[in-house]
């Protein structure tokens, strides 16, 4: 009994020590980026790693001026929601049609909508980028959410249509009874249960729309509409960079993402689960 006891006091301990580990892992570059938001240039070249000497507030105000922070922050936080309230709207629609339908031609456009994870956004900024100019798109805060709309709905239809698929089709009859039509059945049954997995790929929306650079960078030229990723550029000049307020800026930027995961997140953990329980 004590050999037992001694055994599973060391495997909890080891348990502990891992996670710690992973733990200081993963808060250590965000550790060493808040503490280099408040150093001078020259301390940062010289040891990334030390504590200022003095520490250097003033980088927070710096960001604001230099890449118009608040404005560029905004900016993304625009772009982002718009983005992930447009793929929601659109894709559990299809990923229901698809899920629940036994139309012949269902397969096909799913397997199209699936080809879409495959394609490399690189390869298309020839061609948007064209579109966009004839179209006369260019700062079009529309046409860039429409953009990113695009290359998320497949990985949305996936991740919806696998969730609805798993769900009991005893639902949809009972609320079919009870008088509900395909859009009342989606919208006040199916979406609530729908919750972990679009509070998942909300986060992974969100992420992208928030941080995407490319697009932003071919398609964005006014300097009042730059977001995040393109505002970033600006503390870099001919021959200097201004670490201090970049870091700064980064840690600024972070406020809102942690924001919203720790809103989201128990949401996402269920929704990550849910196919290891539903089998």
């Amino acid at each position: 009994m004590n050999k037992y006891v001694v055994a599973r006091g060391i495997k909890k301990g080891a348990q502990y020590f891992i996670a710690a580990l992973l733990a200081a892992v993963t808060f250590f570059p965000l550790i060493v980026t808040f503490i280099s938001s408040l150093k001078t240039n020259d301390e940062i070249l010289l040891g990334m790693f030390s504590m200022p000497k003095v520490w250097n507030f003033s980088n927070y105000p710096d960001a604001v001026r230099i890449a118009n922070a608040l404005k560029s922050i905004a900016n993304s936080l625009f772009v982002a929601i718009a983005t992930l309230v447009v793929t929601v709207i659109i894709a559990m629609p299809a990923a229901y049609t698809i899920a629940r339908k036994s139309y012949g031609y269902l397969k096909a456009v799913y397997i199209l909508f699936m080809a879409g994870v495959m394609v490399p956004v690189h390869c298309t900024l020839v061609s948007v980028t064209k579109i966009s100019s004839s179209l006369g798109t260019k700062n079009s805060f529309a046409f860039l959410i429409l953009i990113y709309t695009a290359f998320n709905l497949s990985q949305a239809i996936f991740l919806f249509t696998g969730y609805i698929a798993s769900l009991d089709r005893g639902l949809d009859e009972a609320a079919k009874i009870d008088g509900c039509g395909d859009l009342h059945l989606l919208v006040r049954i199916l979406m609530p249960i729908c919750k972990p997995i679009i509070a998942t790929e909300a986060i992974l929306v969100f992420i992208y729309g928030y941080s995407e650079l490319i697009f932003s960078l071919i398609l964005i030229t006014d300097s009042s509409k730059y977001t995040i990723s393109r505002a970033m550029l600006n503390f870099t000049a001919n021959y200097t960079t201004d670490y201090g307020p970049q870091f700064a800026f980064v840690i600024m930027s972070m406020i809102p993402m942690l924001i919203i995961y720790l809103v989201l997140h128990e949401k996402v953990e269920a929704g990550i689960l849910a196919g290891a329980v539903k089998g």
